[in-house]
């Protein structure tokens, strides 16, 4: 009890202390701003684009703790003045010092280091206390008026109050907004000075967002001069300015008798155009384009030079010496057509378009005006890039295994190799170091790999022509990629061959389409009788099986003995091969249990050990609406669709295959994997405060095992923790279900992750966060029977983990670096009513470490 109220008097304490600091910069004739509060006609606004209107804006806090005002209260106000202090209390040191510098010296270092160095970073990274200031105050009203004035309410009148009466020195400001009548468009009419204006209008006029009866709001007028300009220069206008659409209001706003109806006149004039010494008026025309042309591997050398050209459906292309392009490549990637009337959204195509091609800087598009004044020719300059590129990286890696791992990569590409625009890629990576791992035979470990891609500019398909369903405004491309790895001394030491055909397309910014006709990858494991040596998890529980039968002299051979006198153990792999075998025979007299559980561990052997050959198809569709890096008001969709092995299915219906013995189909001696895979990964962020965010994620996996497979590739299944997932337990340390880690490295086909995150700005480029991890593996529809491994229906949803924690970031501009601590909140795993908050401790927290955020 004494200890009790010892901490509750230590927490006032801190409290006490915390508030006089934040008063510490504070006159006693001033008042410290605590909080802001708007209320339209008595009604509270919440509105943060009416908020952010307020000039004078409370000290940021965290969590109600005023974090940065307090710091910048503990740097000295009088640095220089202190250091005198420390010296007059120090006298020997202060000799010492005078004896070794000279008196500027000693100055210099009291004044630039020991205090005023502190006390400037202090004052930086920290933040002075917001004063209320009237002046501030008024400037908010005015402000708020002009915003209520644009939506209609001209008559609205504003005040603010400051009330000091709930605690000492500080005070929080109303500001109060009586609105009046809003004023509503009456009628609406136009004036319009060219005749192809007019007969355009006139004929989309429907999309107006300004109607009669509606109350007056200026983001609609401005809302309307976008959609016309836009509208104009996409039906032939090529030079229309937007700053020609006017509007003349006419409204009553006297106080007696107020009429609130307006009358509207929308003005579109003529083109204004600025000679030397005047300005005259040019009525706008529908252009056509007269002619295009090409002009490739534009350069300086060009210019007044003789150049060759070439007519190809219906484009004239420029070049020097020899054309180095398939005139059909630069062409499918023009939008602007002879003949045809000038769009606007073609030339933005046209820009996008040859960008993609990844052989040309951006374009230049020059637009030239005949004598008529209706016609248009129309130049595209092409600069190439340089036809090869070499890129090399290095990097230095640690890990569980990696006790020292040096890696380096290297591309080499070759742009424009068949005259096409194609890209042509070749890499190489490698890995080498020294493991951490002791049981292994040898102490060093390689890793290295290459990868050749193929990346064409459009669709091919061999069939039939796909333009007319996927036109090349959608950016389409062809990528066609091979390539391996080999692992020494990593692992079973994987060796893998994978290969990729596949197109994907962007019908807008906001929508991306990716179809992966085939996507085949071997997987090869060299060392299968390393497995227990590797996952020495399981190798523990079957060991501890066969302790129970380490006296029988039959079973002598499969143990060897130990350091421990009377305690063998199993020898890797025979001893291990054989008792599993003599178990499955019926030799050993073993309980139903430990029989189960030997099976388990024998099929997750043959299957992490077995070869694999994935024969796939995948689509996914990617929905993103963020308007740019400072936009944190938007959402994005991933949903992702893959078949396994139903190709080779049906060819086995034509061509038999081999079987082994389990009757698994084999290619190549493998057995290939069958199963259906859907994903959908959704995210959510809400700009809230400030620069406060709110972040939300969502994930549902599935991958389903049926025909020539009764489980998922190892290399195809999901994990959960880590730390883009959920960061109180460490990557494949969580699951599946309900089961206590029961391997290095757990998996199953089937998760669930939800993530809940609040980013807060701290000091600087410090930021904070606050987060919730929910979610899990399990077991569905495959061959494995653990029912605490499985998913049995909405009751397994009990088996949901759920870790919280806090963590720092850093923000280098182009990267973020993460530093996350998660706490078992529910852990699953443990007895029922263990599993709230009994590992909530720094003890079994994770810390994990990320770059970038986590979604």
């Amino acid at each position: 009890m004494k200890m009790r109220f010892a901490k509750i008097g230590l927490l006032l304490l801190c409290m006490a202390i915390s508030a006089c600091n934040t008063l510490r910069r504070v006159d006693e004739d001033e008042l410290l701003l605590t909080r802001n509060t708007i209320y339209a006609d008595d009604e509270k606004v919440i509105d943060a684009d009416i908020r952010s209107l307020i000039v004078q804006e409370p000290n940021s806090a965290l969590l109600g703790y005023p974090l940065r005002l307090n710091l910048y209260n503990l740097a000295k106000e009088n640095p220089d003045s202190s250091y005198q202090a420390w010296l007059n209390a120090k006298p020997r040191r202060a000799e010492r010092l005078a004896s070794l510098l000279s008196e500027k010296q000693v100055a210099r270092l009291g004044e630039s280091f020991l205090v005023k160095g502190y006390s400037e970073w202090l004052k930086n990274v920290g933040e002075p206390p917001v004063i209320v200031d009237t002046a501030k105050s008024r400037k908010t009203l005015l402000r708020l008026s002009s915003y209520y004035d644009s939506k209609g309410y001209f008559n609205n009148t504003t005040t603010y109050e400051i009330d000091s009466t709930k605690r000492k020195q500080r005070a929080e400001v109303e500001y109060r907004i009586s609105l009046g009548p809003g004023y509503m468009i009456d009628s609406l009419g136009q004036d319009i000075e060219s005749a192809a204006i007019d007969s355009i209008y006139a004929l989309n006029k429907t999309g107006s967002f300004l109607r009669e009866g509606q109350q007056f709001d200026l983001s609609n007028f401005n809302l309307e001069r976008e959609r016309l300009t836009t509208l104009f220069r996409n039906t032939g206008i090529y030079n229309f300015q937007e700053s020609s659409i006017t509007f003349d209001i006419r409204r009553d706003t006297s106080q007696t008798d107020i009429d609130t109806d307006m009358e509207v006149t929308m003005n579109i004039e003529n083109l204004r155009q600025r000679g030397d010494t005047s300005s005259t008026r040019t009525t706008y025309k529908v252009h056509r384009l007269e002619k295009v042309n090409i002009y490739a591997d534009y350069g300086p050398e060009m210019v007044g030079s003789e150049l060759q050209s070439v007519d190809y459906d219906n484009y004239t292309i420029y070049f020097q010496d020899k054309l180095k392009y398939k005139p059909k490549a630069l062409t499918d990637a023009v939008f602007l057509a002879k003949d045809s009337v000038y769009r606007e959204i073609d030339q933005l195509r046209t820009y996008r378009q040859i960008s993609n091609l990844n052989t040309f800087k951006y374009p230049n598009i020059e637009l030239v005006q005949d004598s008529t004044r209706t016609k248009l020719t129309t130049n595209i300059y092409l600069s190439p890039r340089p036809k090869y590129s070499l890129g090399v990286d290095f990097d230095i890696t640690h890990s569980n295994i990696q006790r020292l791992g040096v890696g380096f990569s290297t591309s080499l590409i070759s742009r424009n190799i068949f005259g096409g625009a194609e890209t042509l890629s070749l890499s190489a990576r490698g890995t080498f170091g020294l493991l951490s791992d002791e049981s292994l035979p040898e102490d060093y470990f390689s890793e290295w790999g290459g990868d050749i891609n193929l990346l064409f500019p459009r669709i091919w398909f061999p069939v039939f022509d796909t333009k007319k369903i996927i036109p090349y405004y959608m950016l389409p491309q062809t990528r066609i990629s091979a390539g391996s790895s080999f692992q020494k001394n990593i692992g079973l030491d994987k060796q893998t061959f994978n290969t990729i055909f596949g197109y994907n397309w962007t019908p807008s910014t906001f929508r991306k389409h990716a179809l992966e006709l085939l996507n085949i990858q071997f997987v090869r494991n060299v060392n299968p009788d390393r497995f227990f040596n590797v996952y020495t998890s399981t190798y523990n529980r079957l060991d501890d099986i066969a302790d129970d039968f380490q006296d029988d002299p039959t079973l002598s051979e499969f143990f060897e003995e130990t350091n421990t006198p009377g305690d063998p153990r199993l020898i890797i792999p025979a001893g291990t091969r054989g008792f599993i075998q003599a178990v499955a025979a019926g030799d050993i007299n073993v309980s139903r249990e430990q029989q189960l559980e030997v099976n388990r561990i024998e099929e997750r052997r043959e299957r992490l050990t077995e070869n694999n050959l994935i024969f796939t198809s995948n689509y996914t569709y990617s929905r993103n609406n963020r308007a740019g890096l400072t936009d944190n008001n938007f959402y994005q969709l991933r949903l992702k669709f893959e078949s396994a092995g139903n190709l080779l299915s049906g060819i086995a219906n034509f061509i038999p295959f081999d079987k082994n013995d389990s009757g698994n189909q084999l290619v190549f001696g493998v057995p290939y994997s069958q199963y259906m895979k859907t994903e959908v990964d959704y995210i959510k962020h809400w700009e809230l405060a400030g620069e406060d965010v709110l972040a939300f994620r969502t994930f549902v996996g599935l991958a389903v095992p049926y025909g020539n497979s009764n489980s998922i590739p190892f290399v195809r299944s999901y994990f959960a923790g880590g730390s883009n997932d959920n960061r109180a337990w460490n990557p494949y340390s969580l699951g599946p279900g309900r089961t206590q880690t029961l391997n290095e490295f757990n998996e199953a086909n089937f998760k669930i992750a939800m993530n809940l995150e609040y980013r807060f700005p701290l000091v600087g480029n410090i930021k904070g966060a606050l987060f919730a991890d929910a979610g899990n593996i399990w077991n569905l529809w495959d061959n494995v029977d653990d029912p605490a491994a499985t998913f049995n229906g909405l009751e397994s949803l009990e088996d949901t983990a759920l870790g919280t924690g806090f963590g720092l970031r850093y923000d280098f501009t182009y990267f973020v670096f993460r530093l996350d601590y998660g706490f078992k909140t529910y852990n699953p795993a443990l007895e029922p009513g263990s599993r709230w908050f009994s590992q909530y401790n720094f003890a079994n927290g994770e810390l994990q470490i990320g770059i970038n955020y986590p979604f």
